[in-house]
């Protein structure tokens, strides 16, 4: 009304004062008062119009589990119509609906506070130790070098040590800005979670972000509660508050006097229909996530032992530069040094103080280039590269990496214990095979009209699913996992079922939802017509059913008493059908006329029959498990199916071989892995290849197991129940179709695809950023062992260094970047398939890579140092261009060397090189820019122009690092086994 009044009176003012700006004046005729009716549908289209309730008052209602709230709306039902939402049909699926909610109650996205930007990572890298150093050394050289040579020439050693500096934290700042963009991606990514909801009458999958206010949320166990809400119909509903509270015990929502759902908490039991009622900022969720800052950055395993490395070296640096310290000075001023003449240097107390002065400057500038040479700026920066690269590239292979350190973990696994439905099996299961007592039902075969009864209310009641007729002459929509699609459409297609008239005919009193360990669910129902009846209906696993069963149905009707003869003989069925890689799921019912109990019956039921559903191998399973085989990486298979069924798919598989004989301890059931003694587990842990009939805890104890006894250990799953063994593995690998909230949750890595065979592809990418980082670490080391013998050696004899500052910082940083980021681009190749895998124990540097790092090194000393002491005599040149030509030969030493750091025991090193052209561009540029160095920054590098035939020596000296390195690769290594 306040709105149609402005709207009115301003509509009248605008006449108003159109009439008053006319400029012929004339008499302006009214009447004494003017009404006009205005009707509410010219102002708002249909589906604009407000909503009866406050926003804050549902916020506030369900943040604090009010229940006079709910009440003063009129219970769950009466609030439901105030939001226009129908209990069975949910809200309209019409855009304009959903968006007019959204502009009303707002939308399901969280706001999260400012990302930190790339200044805060550039003062990060300030407080790096290395750069504290070479900043200290770079004041140090600064001071010396103005000292010696004045304003003019005296600060390039100091200058390009600060520029360098700058470089490196730009360079890391940059890298570690885009990588905390890239897991904002990433975390944006893995949010985007399936919400399923009912709307316009049939339930269909929607992203969290697209749920509204009003929406009818379907929950099941592993779900995630996409938003605040409240009850509207579940059973045996139980939620885990933690992620919200802080308290493990799992809270019990029900109608009366719990019926609220917090946004953000899991379903840890039961299933429910939930009405939607705040959505986004204005959830306890959103609330929280406002003031919490999520951290991006996080520093792996590897990186940590590569800092220690870093700091290592460091430490080794600076006692090699005091050591040069003490002894240049004790030479200096016991005079045996001699400058370019042949003279003296220090002749005691005739010395000029400035001398002596610019003397220990130069020895304190060399230490510092010492320093400077031995510290590895570009390794932290290398790994940060690879991993950032690989990244992205397992993205596009069906990866995505949750926990940065999972990267490098993956490629050190030596067993993997894997899920059979939905990871090596289709997950699209299909009936194939029914049983009604010792009798084989053929498709349209007839059924007593009572059995059929009894098959429709045990399917259509007993469900987790749902279908939704179209129209009559199109198929209808079943949804719910593959197990409860497959028995609804059997029960719709064969049975003639109409799930809606078995609902309407029938009352549910009760409901115990599936449970992994019992591994059964049921209901108890109340007949509404006729006899009023009570039944209890179960559905499970062949065997659990059959236990609990003391009769059976025939075809007909009749019901017959089970005797010891035919109870084999329906075993023996069970086990016919799991041979055949079936899933047994069987029925049974127990009637009674008598008063509602609270507990279902559990003994004396009938069974109704047993259902064989199939459950097809995936393509390329096979093939994969061959490669995990190839590569040393042992394969279990952990199941909730019968042993049989176990057996028959990991054949098909193959983990188990059919032709071979079995161990008797390949394949065992979960309750006989865990009446093991502790001792008899580690005995027969790695001769287990197939564990049926698991519980969580039963996974659990196998991942615990094998980590005792030294294995890197990767989970699968996709369930709730996998849970504490995808935590408590080194690698947890959950699955992003089929994958429960909960299971994503607790992973490192999500398979987006569900299939084996990308997990072999996530251990491929592992051993490739495995193997990268060493090729580099191998090459970097290379360097700066070189660089610091040369600079030892020829400071403590001569007091001098060949290398300067400037030249050291070129080779350790720039060349060595981009040699990062050559070797970190090197694809995964099926060689790192038919290696063994690295496990826990084996160093990060291993003894073949100190056989080729050591040989190259120590050729490229021998060189240099023969340049250093007798190359003005060979090539008859001044001190500076010798200086020049051991610089140059000593990048192009390093330029060959990256080459040969590609393969690290095969002889071949120019395999693959034509597939990775950004290695051949960053060899290139490296050799461009080395150019440039020499041939035109002669001040600021201290080098002067080189000849051809200079040229042509220099890249002589280092083309014998390619033969070297095959004749190295000669000598055999003997590794620890």
């Amino acid at each position: 009304m306040a709105l149609n009044a402005i709207s009115f009176v301003k509509a009248l003012l605008h006449v108003s004062n159109k009439a008053f700006k006319i400029q012929t004046p004339r008499l302006l005729r009214s009447f004494s008062y003017l009404a006009i009716d205005v009707e509410q549908h010219h102002l708002h289209t249909p589906h604009e119009k407000p909503f009866d309730v406050d926003t804050n008052l549902l916020s506030h209602m369900v943040r604090d589990k009010t229940l006079e709230s709910l009440t003063q709306f009129g219970g769950v039902k009466e609030l439901a119509s105030l939001l226009e939402t129908d209990v069975k049909g949910g809200v309209s699926d019409s855009k304009d609906d959903l968006d007019h909610r959204k502009r009303v109650f707002g939308v399901n996205i969280f706001t999260k506070p400012p990302s930190k930007g790339f200044f805060s990572f550039v003062l990060e890298s300030f407080k790096d130790t290395t750069i504290i150093i070479l900043l200290a050394c770079a004041l140090l050289s600064l001071g010396f070098g103005i000292k010696q040579h004045g304003w003019k020439e005296g600060w390039y050693d100091g200058g390009s040590i600060i520029l360098a500096v700058i470089l490196v934290i730009v360079v890391s700042s940059v890298s570690n800005f885009n990588q905390s963009r890239q897991f904002q991606k990433l975390s944006a990514k893995s949010e985007n979670i399936g919400v399923e909801v009912v709307r316009g009458g049939r339930r269909q999958s929607v992203s969290i972000f697209d749920v509204v206010v009003g929406d009818i949320a379907y929950l099941k166990i592993g779900d995630q509660v996409p938003a605040d809400g409240v009850l509207l119909e579940g059973y045996s509903l139980k939620v885990d508050e933690s992620s919200m509270t802080g308290e493990s015990d799992h809270v019990h929502v029900n109608a009366d006097t719990n019926p609220f759902l917090l946004s953000g908490t899991k379903i840890s039991d039961g299933f429910a229909y939930m009405l939607v009622t705040s959505v986004g900022v204005n959830t306890a969720w959103g609330e929280m996530m406002g003031s919490v800052a999520r951290e991006v950055n996080e520093e792996t395993p590897l990186q940590v032992r590569l800092n220690k490395l870093t700091s290592a070296i460091g430490k080794v640096g600076l006692l090699v530069a005091a050591l040069v310290l003490v002894v240049s000075m004790i030479r200096y001023f016991t005079g045996s040094t001699r400058d370019d003449f042949g003279n003296r240097e220090f002749v005691g107390r005739k010395t000029k103080f400035d001398d002596v002065m610019n003397a220990v400057v130069g020895i304190v500038a060399a230490a510092v280039t010492i320093v400077v040479v031995a510290i590895p700026e570009g390794l932290p920066l290398a790994v940060t590269l690879t991993l950032a690269y690989s990244m992205k590239k397992m993205m596009r292979d069906n990866a995505m990496v949750r926990r940065i350190s999972a990267c490098e973990t993956m490629g050190s696994a030596t067993t993997i214990c894997t899920d059979k439905t939905g990871t090596l099996t289709m997950n699209e299961m299909q009936v194939t095979e029914v049983w009604v007592g010792k009798d084989e039902i053929a498709e349209g075969a007839y059924l007593a009209p009572s059995l059929v009864q009894l098959l429709k209310e045990g399917i259509g009641l007993n469900t987790a699913g749902s279908v939704y007729q179209t129209q009559q002459t199109s198929p209808p929509e079943i949804s719910g996992s593959p197990t409860e699609k497959a028995l609804l459409s059997w029960a719709v297609v064969d049975l003639g079922m109409d799930i809606d008239v078995v609902k309407q005919h029938c009352e549910i009193i009760h409901v115990e939802t599936f449970n992994s360990e019992k591994k059964r669910s049921g209901i108890l129902m109340r007949e509404k017509r006729g006899s009023n009846r009570i039944v209890t209906h179960w559905k499970g696993a062949a065997e659990m059913i059959l236990a609990m069963c003391s009769s059976y149905y025939g075809r007909t009707g009749e019901i017959m008493i089970f005797n010891d003869e035919e109870r084999v003989q329906i075993e023996n069925i069970v086990k016919g059908m799991a041979t055949k890689s079936l899933r047994c799921i069987a029925f049974a019912q127990k009637s009674s006329n008598g008063q509602v109990c609270e507990k279902l019956e559990e003994t004396e039921l009938t069974l109704l029959g047993i259902l064989g559903l199939k459950d097809p191998c995936r393509p390329g399973v096979e093939a994969a498990v061959e490669s995990c085989r190839n590569a040393g990486v042992k394969i279990k298979m952990i199941t909730g199916d019968n042993v049989h069924t176990a057996k028959a798919i990991a054949s098909e598989c193959g983990i188990l071989d059919p032709t071979e004989e079995l161990d008797e301890d390949a394949v065992v059931e979960g309750f006989q892995f865990r009446n093991y003694s502790h001792e008899e587990r580690m005995e027969k842990i790695d001769r287990i290849r197939v564990m049926a009939r698991s519980s969580p805890f039963d996974k659990l104890l196998m991942v615990q197991c094998l980590k005792q006894k030294g294995n890197v250990v990767a989970v699968t799953g996709d369930g709730t129940n996998d849970a504490p063994a995808l935590k408590e593995a080194d690698i947890g690998l959950s699955m992003g179709i089929e994958g429960t909230e909960v299971a994503k949750e607790s992973s490192d890595i999500v398979i987006l695809d569900d299939n084996f065979s990308s997990v072999v592809t996530v251990i491929r990418w592992g051993r490739c950023v495995y193997r990268n980082i060493q090729k580099f670490i191998q090459f970097q080391l290379t360097v700066n062992v070189a660089a610091l013998v040369i600079n030892f050696v020829a400071a403590v004899s001569s007091g001098k260094v060949p290398l300067t500052a400037v030249q050291l910082l070129w080779v350790n940083l720039i060349m060595d970047t981009l040699g990062a980021l050559a070797l970190a681009t090197e694809e995964p190749t099926d060689d790192l398939m038919k290696m063994a895998p690295v496990g826990r124990v084996e160093p990060l540097i291993t003894r073949v890579m100190w056989r080729n790092l050591i040989s190259q090194a120590m050729y490229q000393v021998m060189v240099l140092l023969v340049l250093e002491f007798r190359g003005r005599s060979i090539f008859d040149v001044s001190e500076k261009v010798k200086n020049t030509i051991i610089f140059n030969s000593f990048v192009l030493c390093q330029v060959f060397n990256e080459f040969n750091a590609r393969e690290m025991e095969k002889k071949n090193i120019f395999k693959g090189l034509g597939k990775n052209r950004l290695f051949i561009v960053i060899v290139s540029l490296t050799v461009g820019l080395q150019l440039v160095m020499v041939e035109f920054l002669k001040k600021f590098a201290n080098t002067e122009r080189l000849t051809w035939e200079q040229w042509g020596v220099c890249v002589s000296i280092g083309a014998l690092s390619w033969p070297i390195g095959v004749l190295v690769k000669c000598i055999p290594v003997v590794c620890k086994k």
